[in-house]
């Protein structure tokens, strides 16, 4: 009736001054307690001493993570927060950190709106009964809804794989879920697939546009096990990327809580799995979804494609709607989704042999550096002290060592639990002091490469000797790509050649790689529409050195300022890169010292700037227009038509809003640069299809683009890639298009590889 009041609790980690009445809008009343009534720093499940019964109140509101996990075992509040669990809690972010998080006050708003909702009565969790979310298992039945779906007036089919792998040569499709109206939705196991059943699919492939949930996966499974062909596809993860770029909130879980009225539709499936590796003491990374059988996955599986398809009911006319995410996701985030799709399946070609012998001579690498460590009277006298070997791997012996017997100063670097650390920084600190922190830095380095890379990689390999890893459009907020599953091929190892040089063309062919010359500058040059700085660019030569003539006015040719001025051309260079991202006197005087060995004061460096900026001084307008954007709107778009919103340029503190302003001028560049190549890679990809000679892109790392080209082809290759890199799209500098750079060679190492150990 309407006197019927809820029942709500509260809880928070310790108790606060945090007005949650005032918070809540005094929208209900509610009991208010703490898991732990004392004061700590950080609440252990040891310190809570909350005394409660649950089971009396009809709802829990959980303030903050460690409420959330000792009450539900869920980790992410962000993910959780203002959605319900268990028919009971209502977590929520702690309001207290919007004072120094502002970008987390939409998350906020939205959270407690729901809480009261939910409260209310307003809002609930709906759930679909077997009539509209079911599984199918009999041809006939198969047939029947395929037919229905073909015929059906909606335009769109949303879709979805349940599969046994994460790559279609790992595994296969377990099944498919298709939800071709609101709210209803079925799971066809593959069992039952047979020539019929398939030429329905296609049948309803090529009539409608499909829908996923992350493309790039459904498609290569589907592709490669059934042989089906999508004419027209779209993506909900890529959607939603346009709407909010930030990385790890693009999952089909995560917006199915936010978009639709199903809630958390996958925790039953998720506590059935844990039971289940629980009692079979299965570890989460060997769990196989085969092992889930037909009755418990079937609706869950259904449920992923209505949710798909409800969920595109709301983003696709979110982007729709706005020009420029319309534009970044129909010109660029489709055709790149179907590119990369290509590429990871191109795969990256290795050899196995020298993979094989790279893993013995890395061992013994690393063997002789530890061998050398031990040699050190620091380390003698350790081990003659405390009567045992001292090993390098323990932090613990670390610190003694480093502090105690060789008597160095700690840096006043900490750890969580207080103690001095011995993190890659410290050693790197420490390293200009001492040989042993070096020493103990590069075994630390070699041992990296071993373990994630040359290790992993073999056993790995597939039968044509190929690593299919995954690259991903969705991960950063500039739009570069990254990398992602069996091996990063971001990361691989710069100064030592081990890995790149096990990345083999096979006989007859070469690895050819496309590298962007100085392309933020460039960018930044058009952007500022600054003629001094695209004059740099028509006269070619030495980049940094013609840059550096201009700043210090030089008495030579631009050729000849490497020769007889180098500190002036390292404080140009250093200003060039160190100017997009807001670099300002005290950085740009220790680059130029660290690079060029010679004392560059603060002074001196604020010298260059200026003069920097007074033979630039279009680009120093763009630059201060930009961050005034920035500061006034909280986002900017780049020139293609990404958004990256920059909420925290409201923060109360000054040094978060300067990072968050420098990010944004970073971006501008950043992303286009990054578009530029991405663009080319696609455009060059679709015309290797039509031509006479084979190569192959199979990777894009950074502003690069690596292909394995026959001999015989390299130069009609170069011809090509350049010419697809280099097309205008409207943003070049007249009768001089962005610079490509190109290495030849067996390996990726381009003979390092070779020269370092002669196999």
């Amino acid at each position: 009736g309407e006197d019927y009041m809820a029942n709500v609790a509260l809880i928070e980690t310790k108790t606060s001054r945090n007005d949650y009445e005032g918070r809540f809008e005094n929208a209900f009343e509610f009991d208010r307690f703490a898991l732990c009534s004392t004061y700590k720093k950080k609440v252990l499940k040891a310190d809570v001493d909350i005394e409660i019964n649950i089971d009396d109140y009809d709802w829990v509101i959980l303030i903050g993570s460690e409420a959330l996990k000792y009450y539900t075992k869920l980790n992410s509040i962000t993910e959780y927060s203002g959605r319900l669990v268990d028919d009971k809690f209502l977590p929520a972010i702690n309001p207290a950190m919007l004072a120094f998080k502002p970008e987390a006050r939409p998350l906020w708003e939205e959270s407690k709106d729901n809480i009261i909702k939910y409260i209310s009565g307003e809002l609930k969790v709906e759930k679909l009964g077997e009539d509209k979310c079911f599984g199918i298992d009999d041809s006939n039945k198969a047939i029947q809804f395929l037919q229905d779906a073909i015929k059906h007036e909606n335009k769109f089919v949303a879709i979805d794989t349940e599969t046994t792998g994460l790559y279609p040569r790992d595994g296969y499709v377990l099944g498919i879920s298709i939800s071709y109206q609101k709210d209803h939705g079925a799971y066809i196991v593959s069992d039952i697939i047979d020539e019929e059943i398939e030429s329905l699919f296609q049948e309803l492939f090529d009539k409608k546009t499909v829908v996923f949930h992350n493309a790039k996966f459904d498609l290569a499974m589907l592709e490669y096990h059934f042989n089906f062909k999508f004419p027209n596809f779209e993506d909900t993860m890529l959607l939603h990327y346009c709407l909010e770029e930030q990385p790890g909130t693009h999952g089909l879980k995560q917006l199915a809580m936010k978009y639709t009225p199903y809630g958390d539709y996958e925790k039953e499936l998720e506590t059935w799995i844990a039971g289940y590796r629980k009692t079979h003491k299965v570890l989460k990374a060997n769990f196989n979804w085969e092992s889930i059988p037909y009755e418990v996955i079937k609706t869950y599986a259904a449920m992923d494609a209505v949710v798909t398809l409800l969920l595109f009911s709301k983003v696709y006319p979110a982007v729709k709607n706005k020009e420029h995410l319309w534009g970044v996701y129909k010109d660029i985030l489709i055709p790149a989704c179907r590119f990369l799709t290509d590429v990871q399946d191109i795969g990256v070609p290795f050899d196995k042999n020298r993979l094989s012998k790279s893993t013995v001579l890395m061992q013994e690498d690393i063997d002789n550096a530890v061998a050398k460590l031990y040699e050190f009277d620091s380390v003698k006298k350790f081990e003659e002290v405390k009567l045992k070997e001292f090993n390098p791997n323990s932090t613990v012996q670390l610190r003694e060592l480093l502090f105690d017997f060789v008597g160095l100063k700690p840096t006043g670097i900490k750890t969580g639990t207080g103690a001095h650390s011995t993190n890659a920084e410290v050693l790197n600190l420490l390293a200009e002091k001492h040989e042993i922190p070096k020493h103990i830095l590069a075994i630390r380095k070699k041992s990296k490469i071993k373990n994630t890379y040359l290790d992993k990689i073999l056993p790995q390999l597939d039968t044509d000797d190929r690593l299919r890893t995954g690259f991903n459009i969705h991960s950063t907020t500039s739009g570069r790509l990254s990398s992602s599953g069996k091996m990063n091929m971001q990361q691989i190892p710069r100064d030592n050649p081990i890995v790149k040089g096990c990345i083999r063309a096979k006989e007859g062919n070469k690895i050819v790689a496309m590298d962007l010359t100085t392309a933020e500058v460039y960018v930044a040059a058009v952007l500022s529409n600054d003629k001094n700085l695209q004059g740099v660019f028509k006269e070619g030569g030495d980049f940094h050195g013609s840059i550096a003539k201009l700043v210090f006015n030089l008495k030579c040719k631009g050729e000849e300022v490497s020769e007889f001025f180098p500190t002036q051309r390292q404080a140009a260079k250093a200003v060039t890169f160190g100017i997009m991202y807001g670099a300002g006197a005290h950085k740009i005087s220790e680059q130029v010292t660290k690079d060029s060995g010679e004392p560059f004061s603060k002074h001196d460096a604020q010298v260059v700037i200026d003069g920097y900026f007074k033979q630039f001084n279009k680009l120093k307008l763009w630059i201060d227009r930009s961050s005034k954007f920035i500061e006034e709107n909280g986002f900017i778009y780049s020139y293609f038509g990404r958004k990256r919103r920059l909420p925290n340029v409201k923060s109360d503190n000054r040094g978060i809003r300067g990072h968050e302003v420098r990010s944004g001028l970073n971006f501008l560049v950043q992303s286009v640069a990054s578009d530029i190549n991405l663009l080319g890679a696609i455009d060059a990809h679709n015309m290797l299809k039509e031509v006479p000679f084979k190569a192959d892109i199979f990777a894009l790392v950074h502003d690069s683009i690596l292909a394995e080209v026959e001999e015989d082809a390299i130069d009609a290759y170069k011809v090509l890639i350049r010419e697809c890199v280099q097309k205008d799209r409207g943003l070049s500098i007249p009768g001089c298009p962005v610079g490509c750079d190109f290495d030849v060679g067996e390996d990726y190492s381009f003979g390092k590889f070779a020269k370092k150990y002669d196999i």
